[in-house]
């Protein structure tokens, strides 16, 4: 029997590497866990009386794109929070969590050829691992560029090589990023904007942790391409409910960009997608038009930042993230270090070249770990003093 050989070089997904890594070996404490994104605030408590009254909804099949009151509600945050006049019946679609988006949307725009030759489709290095295996799934070279605090924890797209960017099909940018937390500016998206003008590609910006902010709330894609006038078939965002709502296991977010790219997203879905229950859908329209929730979250993440900046006052090469909810801390060498804190402390973070590839020989995320800020204040300040004592003095 035979497999596809575009998927035979794919690295061990994160996880299984941190338990190979760590499970051997006995805590040296309590343990903390601090790897895994999953927000843990309070949500909404209104929420179970919503899907219980629409409960009924279980015995009907939901639309595939979204029910109206749905897409209005999306429509009607997006053109809220940013400004973007987005039609919700031809630009937007509801989604099983950004990742369903970010991976299905490759394989309904990515050309077979551009130019000609095979299809490149860029990406930042750290990076969420679903960008790269939609690339393979769709036929594409992925193209991993390093994400630096040279360069502001973002790809410098514009520095490769113009016969390269002359074949890109997509790029991929998360903002705030994960795992660094960096934030792209207006400016930012305004010039990878005018390069994939250049050279005529699609920008797929995954805006997930966008509610999630230190001191500004981060600029949308799709809105600075309306600003400045772009193509609007140009810039795809995706959105989530996980991260700006807390509710991970509702599993719900939407797609949104130019007429044509979310038609083709829709026409796929028909086929391979599988939509969000009724009684979800429900609970998502009350939830993108809800601002309080989200405004309290926000606050517990910005004491998280002010107390990470206190704990980690001092450490060489400290940068506390500027949106997000993970620090990316730098260390020697990540591996060693997260095996040092798991036996001498118990507290668990992520090795940063579990989220990186090698290219030529050098790995960005090699000295660095990533740590999960989403448990209770208490439990937040106990993990990071035990890795600020571990690893910093």
């Amino acid at each position: 029997m035979t497999f596809p050989e575009r998927f035979s070089n794919l690295p061990e997904y994160a996880f299984p590497r941190l338990r190979r890594l760590l499970d051997a070996y006995a805590p040296g404490g309590d343990v903390v866990h601090m790897t895994i994104g999953e927000p843990r605030h309070p949500f909404p408590d209104w929420m179970a009386g919503i899907i219980a009254e629409n409960v009924a909804g279980f015995g009907k099949y939901p639309p595939n794109d979204g029910t109206g009151a749905l897409l209005d509600a999306i429509g009607s945050w997006l053109k809220r929070r940013f400004g973007i006049s987005a039609d919700p019946d031809r630009q937007v679609m509801a989604l099983n969590g950004s990742r369903e988006g970010l991976f299905n949307a490759a394989l309904a725009l990515c050309p077979e050829t551009v130019r000609g030759a095979r299809p490149a489709v860029l990406m930042p290095n750290p990076f969420y691992q679903v960008y790269a295996v939609a690339a393979l799934a769709a036929g594409a070279e992925p193209v991993f560029v390093p994400a630096r605090s040279e360069t502001g924890f973002l790809p410098d797209y514009a520095s490769l090589d113009a016969a390269l960017l002359d074949r890109v099909a997509i790029a991929y940018l998360c903002s705030p990023s994960n795992p660094q937390g960096a934030v792209a500016s207006r400016d930012y998206w305004a010039e990878l904007i005018g390069l994939a003008e250049k050279h005529d590609f699609r920008i797929f910006a995954d805006e997930c942790y966008s509610e999630i902010w230190r001191d500004a709330a981060p600029a949308s894609a799709l809105q600075v391409a309306e600003e400045i006038g772009a193509d609007p078939e140009r810039v795809v965002i995706f959105h989530s409910l996980s991260k700006r709502s807390n509710m991970p296991g509702l599993r719900s977010g939407f797609v949104a960009g130019g007429p044509q790219g979310v038609g083709r997203i829709r026409q796929l879905r028909a086929y391979s997608g599988a939509p969000l229950p009724l009684p979800i859908q429900a609970a998502s329209a009350a939830l993108w038009s809800d601002e309080a929730h989200v405004d309290a979250s926000r606050a517990l993440y910005q004491k998280k930042y002010a107390l990470a900046d206190e704990i980690f006052a001092g450490v060489p090469g400290y940068r506390g993230p500027a949106g997000g909810f993970f620090l990316w801390l730098p260390v020697p060498d990540g591996e060693a270090a997260a095996l040092k804190l798991w036996t001498e402390t118990g507290v668990r973070v992520l090795p940063g070249a579990f989220l990186a590839r090698d290219v030529g020989g050098s790995n960005p995320g090699k000295g660095y770990v990533r740590v999960a800020m989403v448990a209770p204040d208490d439990e937040t300040r106990h993990g990071l003093t035990q890795i600020r004592d571990s690893l910093y003095n």
